[in-house]
């Protein structure tokens, strides 16, 4: 399957190798964007979410801000680290290198499995606004943030072994 994709996304990859870009772009741009999204955007958003969740009770107003900070960065988030994965591949495909051979494919794979079971609990309102379902949300979010770190540290492997 993997070289099925590296098939379908070479003639793009071509066009891209075409424009000579420096090889230090190709090699570490998708890294050094993505760990921007990933920890800027998903250390932000769920520092909001979490301030948010903790002062419900003692400041109401200052929760329902910082949930809605939490709101509008985290769709932006997955957005971005969705479209950053198309653009791992193609990467890997610009590098020949074998796409589905890393741990860092599949911790994206399993990464991005994750933000959307994450964000389609938000997305139905929580089961109806359940308790349990914002509980496991939050902490479920907190996992996905350790796997985010985990998923950096392949990546980061994965880039000094090509």
């Amino acid at each position: 399957m993997g070289e099925q994709l590296s098939q379908l996304l070479e003639p793009i990859a071509s066009q891209f190798r075409a424009l000579s870009l420096p090889e230090p772009l190709t090699h570490w741009g998708h890294p050094f964007f993505m760990s921007i999204v990933m920890f800027a955007m998903g250390g932000y958003g769920a520092y909001a979410g979490w301030k948010g969740r903790i002062l419900t009770a003692s400041e109401p107003q200052a929760a329902i801000e910082s949930k809605t900070e939490h709101r509008k960065i985290m769709p932006v988030m997955f957005a971005f680290m969705a479209i950053g994965a198309t653009g791992g591949v193609l990467s890997l495909v610009i590098q020949k290198h074998a796409v589905m051979s890393s741990p860092h494919f599949w911790t994206a794979t399993v990464l991005l499995t994750f933000l959307t079971v994450n964000a389609l609990i938000a997305g139905t309102g929580f089961g109806d606004n359940k308790p349990e379902f914002r509980k496991f949300h939050a902490y479920f979010g907190s996992t996905i943030l350790i796997l985010m770190v985990v998923h950096a540290l392949m990546g980061l492997k994965l880039g000094l072994s090509i």
